[in-house]
């Protein structure tokens, strides 16, 4: 490409920079655009993939259609389908009429898919099928449409280790990938960090009625040597954060310092490596569930049978509960250890005692509490005399519940 006819271009796109991988890419992008062959941007998060469809669409004989960008990542996995192929009325909850989808109101014309990386596999089957044959079937129809639309695809993940992973179709990549093209990220592009800042500070000088900052060497040296994680995108936002915020129009490295984050690491997710091939798998991941599920379903199992075991013992205490009021048992119930047992697998059953015994008898008081039974309304009595009526205290000297305490006053007429 002429160097004229490749400035017109940057002009027309507001596209900043003369790196050699930068030309590269508008280079490709003007040769493809004539013909109908789908095309991959791959290229890190911010780098400004998005401008690449659009020449790529101005330059061909599509450029008087529609186009259309969808960011695949923000549509909802339940309704991407119908957003993309269109759905008839009554198909879903919320229908009420036919929609023909993006594609096929962008009949003619281009779509550009970004974050294609993310869309669900049952979408990737539906998307292969329109790429190979130019078909598709609306969500909820029966009729095949035709359509015929050019597709620019464009990614920040890795494909390959997606692939690898079962989250994206083989077939489907190399069909996306007929023409690819590879986004430089902003460190590897040089001084054109340097003329971005430039047009940032330029554009908020213009926007905001401001004197446009500027950096001296010390600062230029610091933005050409950060990573940018952010990449363009990053840059911008620090341009306009310098502008707004410092006082000094004349930018140092040391006030671009505080502006510029201290841990130069990326920002994406860690990739994390289970084996020594350095691709990650989700094998071990997958074997640590089936055990946990498998562990998980034996212990259900026992913990039923200790259930049942263990409901028989309280069916068999309440079939011999006496119908009337008896005194508490003079030997310790099986009740108890029920209970004991009960609590120890935090069962909801736990809670049968309290409809069966009034309360739980400590092991150093249930002597006392047992002779209760004998020695009946004068032992009632000396309790509550030495505790100068306080029923509480008394409750608690005779190792009994206050409910317990209440209902043998009222048995002995001594509740008045």
């Amino acid at each position: 490409m002429k160097t004229s006819e490749l400035q017109n271009i940057k002009q027309r796109y507001n596209i900043v920079g003369n790196c050699d991988a930068l030309n590269h890419v508008l280079d490709v992008a003007l040769q493809v655009a004539p013909t109908d062959l789908s095309v991959l941007i791959v290229g890190e998060s911010g780098v400004g993939k998005e401008i690449i469809p659009r020449v790529i669409h101005d330059n061909s004989p599509r450029r008087r259609e529609k186009y259309f960008a969808i960011n695949c990542g923000s549509i909802p996995e339940g309704t991407i389908d119908s957003e993309l192929f269109g759905h008839v009325k009554g198909s879903y909850t919320g229908a009420i009429n036919d929609s023909p989808g993006y594609f096929g109101v962008a009949n003619k014309g281009t779509l550009f898919l970004d974050e294609v990386g993310e869309l669900p596999l049952a979408t990737q089957a539906r998307l292969l099928r329109v790429l190979e044959t130019g078909e598709y079937i609306p969500v909820g129809g029966t009729e095949i449409r035709k359509t015929d639309v050019r597709i620019v695809a464009a990614t920040n993940v890795n494909i390959r280790q997606a692939i690898s992973e079962g989250r994206f179709r083989e077939d489907l990549y190399y069909r996306l990938n007929s023409i690819p093209i590879q986004m430089p990220p902003l460190r590897e592009r040089g001084e054109d960090i340097i003329l971005l800042f430039r047009l940032f500070a330029l554009q908020m000088a213009e926007k905001y009625k401001m004197d446009r900052v500027v950096l001296d060497e010390g600062a230029k040296q610091i933005l050409l040597h950060y990573k940018w994680p952010g990449n363009v995108r990053q840059l911008k936002n620090i341009t306009e954060q310098i502008s707004v915020l410092s006082p000094e129009r004349t930018i140092t490295a040391q006030v671009l310092s505080q502006f510029i984050p201290q841990d130069h690491e990326t920002t994406q997710l860690a990739t994390i490596h289970r084996d020594g091939s350095g691709d990650h798998s989700f094998e071990n991941e997958r074997e640590i569930l089936y055990k946990i599920l498998f562990e998980l379903r034996g212990n259900v199992n026992d913990m039923r049978r200790e259930m049942s075991a263990l409901k028989k013992q309280l069916d068999d205490v309440q079939s011999t509960k006496p119908t009337t009021v008896d005194p508490l048992p003079t030997v310790p119930s099986p009740l108890s250890t029920l209970n004991s047992q009960l609590s120890t697998i935090h069962s909801p059953l736990s809670t049968v005692e309290d409809a069966v015994a009034e309360e739980y008898i400590e092991p150093e008081k249930e002597l006392e509490s047992l002779n209760l039974n004998d020695m009946g309304k004068q032992m009632l009595e000396k309790a509550l005399e030495r505790n100068h009526g306080n029923r509480k205290k008394a409750a608690q000297e005779l190792g009994i519940s206050d409910r317990t305490l209440y209902r043998r006053l009222k048995q002995y007429g001594l509740d008045q």
